[in-house]
């Protein structure tokens, strides 16, 4: 991702900011086009993983749909040029304003998380003289083995319906004459690397597919949710796999005439085009613990404080000419490396082994397309952070 021109071109821009690599955003969207459009998948872009203009455009351009977990993420995917026909409405929580505005844009589809979700979307509905389309969020118990942070799909997680509660969500459906039953919706968690997880679910779904139409319902869409993800430790040599994460529903789910499958995938989408650049302030050296102090924290990348999430950390500045391994004139140091804000969890990683560093050196923290500048805040009053991107000048 970086030559040593572009870290030459850092020089002049004020950091912290997030430099995105729109060649990177190409290649990902380029694999997960071709190895979805193998079997007639739908894609849909989880807008809450990125929704920095340039890239939303780009998502876009590829002919994906958009899923959205708010009224505003509704409205910025159709502004960006989604098709309404194509943005899915999700969330366990929405409003009845979140609501009658995706009403009123005539969205695709609901996923609806509780039997109150429907009555409500219903009687919304039926206000406006409007049929709304809905996919019922199920748990289908399937352990997603990932941080318990980002596990969405066992039974005591608040997201979607439980299976025992089916019945219930039948008997509803048969009242709601404003309501259109299109399918049914999964979301096990996130950073799955493991496709026996996958593979499960497509068990998972075939069961309670069959359950619905058992008691007549007809399922036109089986949504899959997303949830792959990528390897964070590789930042420059792997794109997720996408291969091997279509072909095991294409194997294992049962896709019945007429149905379509449905996914909604972000943070591998997303993830790999984007590093946050930062400058170190202050190099603190004592007998136990060396620190540098960036002057990005948590205000700028959420994720490891939030769920101790890893990123690979690199001094772009103490790079050899070549520009991919450290600079073998300065010996490795192990620092925490650190950011400027008032909170004893702002801390990006422990005893990070790096070339000897100095106040000014450039830091990379790679891998943070995804939930990284959506996160952002101003926290401790802190600036906005910026966006640089390869296709600009610098």
């Amino acid at each position: 991702m970086f030559t040593n021109n572009t870290i030459q071109g850092f020089a002049n821009v004020e950091t912290p900011f997030y430099y995105y690599d729109l060649s990177v955003l190409k290649n990902t969207l380029d694999a997960c086009r071709d190895a979805s459009s193998k079997y007639g998948f739908h894609v849909h872009y989880a807008m809450k993983a990125n929704f920095n203009p340039k890239v939303i455009d780009m998502v876009q351009s590829y002919g994906f749909g958009a899923d959205c977990v708010s009224g505003n993420e509704v409205k910025a995917a159709i502004n960006h040029g989604f098709s309404k026909n194509k943005v899915v409405f999700a969330g366990v929580g929405k409003s009845d304003k979140e609501i009658n505005e995706a009403l009123d844009a005539d969205i695709f589809c609901f996923n609806v998380e509780s039997v109150q979700e429907l009555e409500i979307i219903n009687e919304l509905a039926a206000a406006k003289g409007k049929v709304a389309g809905v996919a019922i969020r199920i748990n289908p118990n399937v352990d997603a083995h990932t941080h318990h942070f980002i596990t969405t799909g066992l039974d005591e997680n608040k997201f979607g319906i439980n299976t025992w509660q089916l019945n219930d969500v039948a008997d509803t459906l048969r009242k709601l004459s404003h309501i259109n039953f299109l399918g049914i919706h999964f979301h096990v968690g996130s950073q799955i690397t493991d496709m026996e997880v996958f593979r499960n679910l497509c068990n998972r779904i075939n069961e309670i597919q069959d359950w619905f139409e058992g008691r007549g319902f007809n399922v036109k869409i089986l949504n899959a949710g997303g949830g792959l993800g990528v390897d964070y430790y590789h930042p420059d040599t792997n794109v997720p796999d996408f291969e091997s994460y279509f072909k095991v529903f294409s194997q294992f789910l049962n896709v019945k005439p007429g149905q379509e499958v449905h996914f909604e995938l972000g943070r591998a989408l997303v993830a790999q085009s984007a590093s946050l650049i930062a400058r170190v302030l202050y190099v603190k050296n004592g007998q136990k613990k060396n620190f540098l102090i960036l002057d990005a924290g948590m205000t700028e990348l959420m994720r490891p404080m939030l769920y101790q999430a890893y990123h690979a950390i690199e001094n772009l500045s103490q790079r050899s000419e070549k520009h991919s391994q450290p600079n073998p004139n300065h010996s490795l140091v192990k620092y925490d490396v650190v950011g400027p804000i008032c909170e004893s969890t702002d801390c990006f990683r422990k005893d990070v082994e790096l070339p000897q560093s100095f106040r000014g050196d450039l830091i990379a923290i790679r891998t943070a397309g995804a939930y990284g500048e959506v996160m952002a805040s101003n926290y401790n009053l802190r600036d906005k952070v910026q966006s640089v991107y390869a296709d600009s000048s610098i």
